[in-house]
Order: C-alpha cells, then sequence, then structure tokens
C-alpha cells in the first residue's frame, strides 16, 4: 500500500518554529514531486511548497507567497521523505498542513498521495 505520513505538528507561539516531516511508504518518490499544502477551517486547501524533480540531483523548488522566505522545503531520497521548516511563524499560519506526493504543481490535483495531516497551531 502506497502512503505518506506527516508528523512534526503541535503548538508554537507566535515567532516559533516547527518543523513538518513526510514519509512515504511503499514506493519511492525520489524522482516525483512531493509538496505541502494547508487548510484553515472555512478555507480551500492551500499551496505551501513543492520539490519537484528537475534532473539528476536537483529539485525545483516553488513557494507560496504567504510563506516565501519564512518556510524552507527539504528532501531526503534515502529516507524518502519531505521536510517543511517553518520559521517565524503568524497566527495565519495556523492550520492543518497535509503532504502530497506522486504529482507536481501548485493545486492539490495535481497529486495522487494524500497525508492524514498534522495540526499546526500558532498561539497569539
Amino acid at each position: 500500500q502506497v502512503k505518506v505520513v506527516e508528523s512534526g505538528g503541535g503548538l508554537v507561539q507566535v515567532g516559533g518554529s516547527l518543523k513538518l516531516s513526510c514519509a512515504g511508504h511503499g514506493r519511492s518518490f525520489t524522482g516525483d514531486g512531493m509538496a505541502w499544502f494547508r487548510q484553515s477551517p472555512g478555507k480551500e486547501r492551500e499551496f505551501v511548497a513543492e520539490s519537484t524533480w528537475e534532473r539528476a540531483q536537483i529539485y525545483k523548488i516553488n513557494y507560496g507567497g504567504s510563506v516565501q522566505g519564512r518556510f524552507t522545503i527539504s528532501r531526503n531520497k534515502v529516507l524518502n521523505t519531505v521536510y517543511l521548516q517553518m520559521n517565524n511563524l503568524k497566527h495565519e499560519d495556523t492550520a492543518v498542513y497535509y503532504c502530497a506526493a506522486g504529482g507536481s504543481g501548485i493545486t492539490p490535483a495535481g497529486y495522487q498521495y494524500w497525508g492524514q495531516g498534522t495540526q499546526v497551531t500558532v498561539d497569539s
């Protein structure tokens, strides 16, 4: 069974940091895109960051405008894992964060596999 599993969410104060992890199981995502989205109550799922395979040893990185300069996406090919380092967190970053894999792009429809989500709450 192919799946991705997130971890690392929690409660943090404004200005703090958190690091999310997402591990792929059942197949390798080394040559495939992995991404992070988030969703707050009453809002649509929002693109956060993506890491897509461009060529040997190189991944193309793309960020949503609201997190540019504060969040960093990275990959560990050996562990089949994607990370999201979140710094200088703001109250508006509060959301359920979802890992997506097996696709590319900034829309949820571009990905085949989704994690169950992990809650990030930024306390103001």
